[in-house]
């Protein structure tokens, strides 16, 4: 493990394993079908424990948490939004901490996924939207998220990518050609405070980010403003910094937390550390935006 500028560099292997971050096999993780919830996507259809790991490490199946069509939230135009079960941060202020473990999720076919894609090409033609795969953490099942991004950009779907960057490296450069999008959560810029907010570093982000600019993928680099937690102007300063060294930035959109996931906290039976952090004041937000802007970025936007 190296340190640059007392930032240690964790080198994140393909296979999305490091010192501090070692999943059990992906095949033990993707539930056995288990019933419904998922509106028009159905589950898988029921199969033996070597099939189901087969189809597993072939990418053909993926523990799937829910999907929506939503319009200018996820990436340009109106979106269908693919919500992948799984993720190795924690962050404090997770929307959806009910994606955090992959065995909660739905299995889900590569097929049954594809084909309610597809049924919206008309509308993702009229609006310039298309696909957006989120999470969790998407990059927890590459093979599955590998394949559906080749097959949608052979016929013509915008695709996007939410993603922590965490595990980034578990992407080739090869698959990066399939992505027209990259909606990259930049959740801090100090590097302790990142820690703090994820319980994982920071540099795998920014590797990743380094990557997707040399491979010319469009990044629109997102922030979520927590007062207390991530609101330092120092901090802010510094995700402003890295998202700067990028050429294919086309916006830093600067999220304001909201308090909407407290319920869903709560029955999990999880600790909610932010139960008592209000909402950032428009102040606040604007603040946040011209401390980006000093910085040089002048693409800032907030919700």
């Amino acid at each position: 493990m190296e340190k640059t500028g007392g930032v240690e560099n964790i080198n994140v292997s393909a296979d999305g394993i490091t010192g501090e971050y070692a999943p059990e096999p992906l095949e033990e993780q993707v539930p056995r079908t288990r019933g419904s919830g998922l509106g028009a996507l159905r589950e898988a259809p029921e199969m033996s424990h070597s099939q189901h790991n087969q189809v597993v490490r072939e990418g053909k199946l993926a523990s799937v948490h829910s999907w929506e069509l939503v319009t200018a939230v996820d990436g340009p135009g109106t979106r269908l939004t693919l919500f992948l079960s799984g993720c190795p941060l924690r962050c404090q202020y997770c929307h959806n901490p009910d994606t955090f473990q992959m065995r909660s999720g739905h299995a889900v076919t590569l097929n049954d996924v594809f084909k309610l894609v597809k049924r919206y090409r008309a509308i993702f033609k009229v609006t310039g939207g298309g696909l957006t795969i989120s999470g969790g953490e998407a990059l927890m099942q590459v093979n599955f998220v590998r394949n559906l991004l080749r097959r949608c950009h052979q016929e013509g779907i915008h695709t996007c990518l939410d993603t922590s960057g965490f595990l980034g490296a578990n992407l080739a450069d090869a698959d990066l050609k399939n992505l027209d999008l990259v909606l990259l959560d930049v959740k801090s810029g100090d590097e302790a405070t990142y820690h703090e907010v994820t319980g994982r570093p920071l540099v795998p982000t920014i590797t990743f980010g380094d990557r997707l600019a040399e491979a010319k993928v469009p990044v629109w680099v997102r922030f979520v403003l927590v007062p207390g937690l991530t609101d330092d102007p120092e901090n802010i300063a510094k995700v402003a910094q890295i998202a700067r060294r990028w050429p294919n930035l086309e916006r830093l959109e600067i999220l304001p937390f909201h308090q909407m996931a407290r319920d869903k906290w709560e029955n999990l039976g999880l600790n909610y550390q932010l139960a008592d952090t209000p909402v950032p004041t428009k102040d606040q937000v604007e603040a946040a935006k011209n401390i980006m802007r000093e910085q040089g970025i002048q693409q800032v936007f907030s919700s």
